[in-house]
């Protein structure tokens, strides 16, 4: 096994990094935060413009066919940001569940526009029990004339504030199949709710009795339409992963950073012990982060079963970035908590990140079914 990047990738993670350095400095970072606005601004225009969102697409469908790697060294920059947007609700796993379930004429139709930031199609899945388990999927759809209509209400839905259209989760009232229905945000009876208090423009979404085409079900039918999207999400968790292995680093950098700077007693704080200790357990963090992650990705690069290393990267990645933020928090103590400074930025986006797609809890008990534990 292989983890070592490639010539290209390297120059992928120096193209990108010096890109977010530009675009997304922390003062820009800072007044997005603050004014909880849409992503879609010039920063993410600009981002859209690189062509590197279309990573995870295949290039006949109008991406750039990227290899997982590939994808998890985009979005380990990106999380070094932390970078917000749809990148990883529209351009991986939306894209990643119309590629799993679409017809190919779905495909055509919204591949490209998703890799070239056209349309932001972002997936509405959990609803008020706040599980990602298909029996807890309690919103409806049901046969209208010549279309559907649907109804039910959805929680924190990432990027819904940004989104052109919502990919959601409904079951179906004749077959009682859950499937995926494509919504527009403007069809009448959708109702968008922004939740303040965390990272990703997370929102509530209301479907009262909405009326969407017979076309908007993704696939031929409702009967696969969970099974396509659990094969997304496996397809999206590294990358998620790989966004968490960046956060972490930065944290890191951070830290340590400061650590060194900050004087007390006469002398840099890195220096005492216990500051030295929270360091060391931020790393033992990171380092767990990255090597599962990675090893994940190489796994599905090479085409090697990696049920099993799903589960174990989201459980360890979800856990190192919160806890890799609370070693922070002690190292920096009271100015880690002044917004201007910017650890706060990791610390919402770390709690807003470590339920998406699973919390550890549910990816340890998938963990050990994998394993026939």
């Amino acid at each position: 096994m292989d983890l070592a990047l490639t010539e290209e990738q390297e120059m992928l993670k120096t193209a990108v990094r010096g890109f977010i350095q530009v675009e997304y400095p922390k003062e820009t970072l800072l007044e997005m935060a603050a004014e909880e606005q849409p992503v879609t601004a010039e920063p993410w225009q600009r981002l859209v413009a690189t062509g590197w969102l279309g990573i995870a697409i295949p290039q006949e469908y109008g991406g750039e066919g990227g290899s997982f790697t590939d994808a998890g060294v985009l979005f380990e920059e990106l999380g070094r940001g932390p970078v917000p947007g749809p990148h990883l609700s529209s351009c991986v796993l939306a894209a990643s569940a119309i590629l799993e379930g679409g017809t190919e004429e779905q495909k055509q139709e919204w591949l490209p526009a998703l890799a070239r930031g056209e349309r932001i199609l972002v997936p509405a899945m959990t609803e008020a029990s706040y599980s990602w388990a298909e029996k807890d999927v309690r919103s409806t759809v049901r046969q209208n004339g010549g279309g559907l209509r649907l109804d039910g209400t959805k929680v924190y839905v990432f990027d819904a504030v940004s989104a052109t259209h919502l990919l959601c989760t409904a079951r179906s009232e004749e077959s009682n199949e859950v499937g995926l229905v494509i919504v527009p945000v403007t069809a009448d009876g959708v109702e968008i709710r922004s939740l303040p208090g965390f990272s990703w423009n997370l929102a509530e979404v209301k479907l009262n009795d909405v009326s969407v085409d017979q076309d908007s079900l993704v696939g031929s039918s409702f009967a696969r339409g969970w099974d396509a999207l659990q094969r997304a999400i496996a397809r999206t968790i590294p990358v998620m992963c790989a966004y968490q292995v960046g956060a972490c680093q930065s944290v890191y950098e951070m830290s340590v950073d400061y650590s060194r700077t900050r004087i007390q007693f006469g002398r840099p704080i890195g220096r005492f012990q216990r500051v030295e200790d929270h360091i060391i357990n931020l790393v033992n963090q990171l380092d767990a982060a990255r090597w599962t992650t990675y090893e994940t990705l190489w796994k599905l690069d090479s085409g090697k079963p990696a049920t099993d290393s799903i589960h174990l990267a989201k459980a360890v990645g979800s856990a190192a970035y919160y806890q890799a933020c609370n070693f922070a928090h002690e190292v920096h103590a009271g100015v880690g908590s002044v917004t201007e400074y910017g650890l706060t930025l990791h610390t919402t986006a770390s709690r807003t990140l470590y339920h998406y797609l699973g919390d550890p809890q549910f990816h340890r008990r998938r963990l050990a079914d994998a394993l026939s534990l």
